[in-house]
């Protein structure tokens, strides 16, 4: 149904409004460039039916609450599935039944609230074009009271405040959909509590070596030499391996003990064998770059340098404080072991480290 086909008194008060816009100017040879003006206002069949309107406002209403529907689902979802389950999907193939569905419901709410805002515009809202001059970026008083008299003209066009079923709905899906990123911060917990100030290091845990996984003889570690070890009964076939290492992984260098500047250093060693932390204390790297003649380690991601030969101090670099010592020994059998955990936490600061 067209504007042609409803009598002139039946059509909204603003065609005339409309019609003072479309007035087109005839180029000449001073301006050769006419102005085009607006074509003429077509009304949608919204605006001379309430009976549409009606409809639209259902649709519109029906999208913000399948947004809420499937809000509620992506929080079911996050709740329920198993992370490890998969799932068939056609032509994708085994996928994840948990990212799958979380992708999939949080899609369909976001979608659902961007497809009712639109469909709102386009079927309910004024969509008469106005069209209005340039002004100084400035704006007069006169400017500010027309902007204010113009949003208050669009907010009573816009029907929010009579049309109560798209308002609720709307604010309902609104008011679900952060809802999602509230659940995802369920995986910043649990807290830490006191487990970044520990490892898997303790007393009589021997010092195994990460290549041949065989634990250490003082004899096994040359003067300038740098070793990698781990702590006895950790295996990368643990599925919390990596998290382990994370923490406890370290690095086992021989110096001569005359060359060591440290008192509580010297203490800590074995025939100048030193255990430090491999965990650079700047943001975590692992440390592996050795200089026999300075005795100084380099972390390769940022450049910090400490000195083994006195207390592991930071001496160029970014890193905030020296490297952690592990006391360490040697067992009745003759291997090397630690006589217990790093006694300051491993790596990077943390804002309760104390």
């Amino acid at each position: 149904m067209s504007s042609q086909d409803i009598p002139e008194e039946n059509l909204p008060a603003e065609q005339d409004h409309a019609h003072a816009h479309t007035a087109v100017s005839v180029a000449d040879e001073k301006d050769p460039f006419s102005d085009p003006g607006l074509p003429p206002h077509e009304h949608r069949i919204q605006d001379i039916d309430e009976r549409a309107a009606k409809r639209s406002e259902r649709v519109v209403a029906m999208l913000f609450t399948v947004s809420m529907l499937a809000t509620v689902g992506f929080i079911a979802s996050y709740v329920t599935i198993p992370k490890d389950k998969s799932i068939f999907v056609f032509p994708i193939g085994h996928i994840s039944a948990l990212n799958f569905a979380l992708g999939l419901t949080l899609g369909a709410a976001l979608f659902c609230i961007g497809a009712g805002a639109v469909h709102w515009a386009r079927t309910l809202m004024s969509d008469v074009e106005v069209a209005d001059e340039r002004h100084a970026i400035s704006a007069s008083p006169e400017v500010k009271a027309k902007v204010l008299a113009d949003f208050k003209q669009g907010a009573k066009e816009s029907a929010l405040g009579r049309r109560k079923l798209i308002r609720n709905t709307m604010f309902g899906a609104l008011t679900l959909v952060p809802l999602s990123g509230v659940v995802l911060l369920r995986d910043l917990g649990p807290l830490p509590g006191t487990s970044l100030r520990h490892t898997a290091w303790s007393k009589g845990k021997l010092l195994v070596n990460m290549n041949t996984n065989e634990p250490l003889r003082p004899s096994d570690v040359a003067v300038g030499s740098l070793t990698f070890a781990k702590p006895e009964g950790v295996e990368e076939s643990q599925e919390d391996f990596q998290n382990v290492m994370a923490k406890a992984a370290l690095m086992i260098i021989r110096l001569q003990p005359d060359n060591i500047k440290d008192k509580r250093e010297l203490e800590w060693s074995h025939e100048g064998i030193v255990a430090y932390s491999k965990i650079c204390t700047h943001v975590g790297c692992p440390i592996s770059l050795y200089e026999q003649q300075t005795h100084h380690v380099l972390c390769p991601c940022h450049q910090s340098t400490f000195d083994l030969s006195d207390g592991a101090r930071v001496i160029f670099g970014p890193a905030g404080h020296a490297l952690p010592q592990l006391r360490i020994g040697v067992s009745e059998e003759g291997y090397l072991q630690a006589l217990g955990d790093f006694e300051e936490p491993v790596g990077p600061a943390f804002w309760e480290r104390g």
